[in-house]
């Protein structure tokens, strides 16, 4: 009896019937499948057809975080989130920083023992042996990219903030406040890791969820804004009517008061003493005849003048007539 290993059937061996095997192929179809949603996903990566409400475009990421929550690509979806959580545990439970700096040491440690090892025993360093013949460098196109990519990914969570802000969207404004609200209260009781893992899980399974019930979500939600419509439509009219009635009020007021205020300053300008205080009386005065001087009854005749000598007198220094008459003089 041979004891050699057996053969299959149609002459396939052991490793053929692993690769078509339905454990095989549903890994294969799985791998297919993930491939393709995670393609999709990287095509969603389009600038958005609406803009924001200020006109500006928005960037590709919108695109990106809306597909990726919106779980069209499951795969793609479970996978993202897995992903951040064991980075949240990691970060969490994992000195991550230490094992990167002993990392550090042991490989430059083994790099410099192989290099002086083999320049003492085989007069040519074993480090150098594995040196490649160009240095790896950055192309510029590749960095341009990834600037411009960065560039996108920070303006994503820039305008974001701007617009739940400004309340662009009130249910996203309103859920940012309930969330903040309740995140106040729980970071006094949650670590922060437990925070961000709290908030990772809202934030990809809350769209799942609303996914999943969106008939009865909705509904509620029409139910809900059909009466605070109508609760809201009844306070604008009942304020109406109390503006209305408070302006007629308040006009009839000014009505009377000014009615009033016209009759007081009619009453003060139809009185004697008003008219006395504003108008000036005219005085009236009689003259009499013995007032004025009476008219001459003579004729007019000319006055004789005096005679006027031609020859000066002269005054003489020693007259005794000019000492007398002004004693200043002398």
């Amino acid at each position: 009896m041979s004891t050699g290993p057996q053969s299959v059937p149609n002459g396939s061996s052991n490793i053929d019937v692993l690769k078509n095997s339905p454990v095989a192929e549903n890994i294969k179809d799985q791998s297919a499948k993930t491939s393709a949603e995670f393609s999709n996903l990287a095509a969603a990566r389009q600038t958005p057809s609406t803009p924001a409400a200020t006109g500006q475009p928005l960037t590709h990421y919108h695109s990106f975080f809306s597909e990726l929550l919106s779980w069209n690509n499951p795969r793609a979806s479970a996978i993202a989130y897995a992903t951040i959580v064991t980075l949240i545990f990691s970060i969490r439970y994992l000195d991550i920083f230490r094992w990167a700096f002993k990392l550090t040491w042991m490989v430059l440690g083994i790099t410099v023992a192989a290099e002086v090892a083999g320049k003492t025993i085989l007069n040519n360093g074993l480090a150098s042996q594995l040196r490649p013949r160009k240095y790896y460098t950055v192309p510029r196109e590749t960095l341009d990219a990834m600037i411009g990519d960065v560039n996108e990914f920070v303006n994503f969570f820039v305008i974001e903030a701007q617009r739940i802000l400004f309340a662009e969207n009130v249910y996203a404004s309103a859920a940012a406040a309930t969330t903040a609200f309740i995140s106040y209260y729980l970071v006094k009781i949650v670590p922060y890791w437990g925070l961000a893992l709290i908030g990772t899980t809202v934030l990809f399974f809350a769209p799942l969820v609303y996914k999943s019930n969106q008939e009865f979500i909705d509904e509620h939600l029409r139910q809900a804004t059909e009466v605070v419509s109508t609760q809201t439509a009844q306070l604008r009219e009942a304020t109406q009517k109390t503006t209305a009635q408070y302006t007629e009020v308040t006009k009839q007021y000014m009505g009377d008061y000014t009615a009033k205020a016209q009759e007081l300053i009619r009453g003060r300008s139809s009185s004697p003493e008003a008219r006395s205080k504003t108008a000036p009386t005219a005085v009236k005065k009689e003259y009499k005849d013995a007032d004025f001087p009476a008219p001459p009854q003579d004729s007019f005749q000319p006055a004789k003048l005096p005679e006027v000598h031609t020859e000066d007198p002269v005054i003489k220094p020693n007259d005794p007539a000019l000492k007398t008459a002004d004693p200043l003089l002398s």
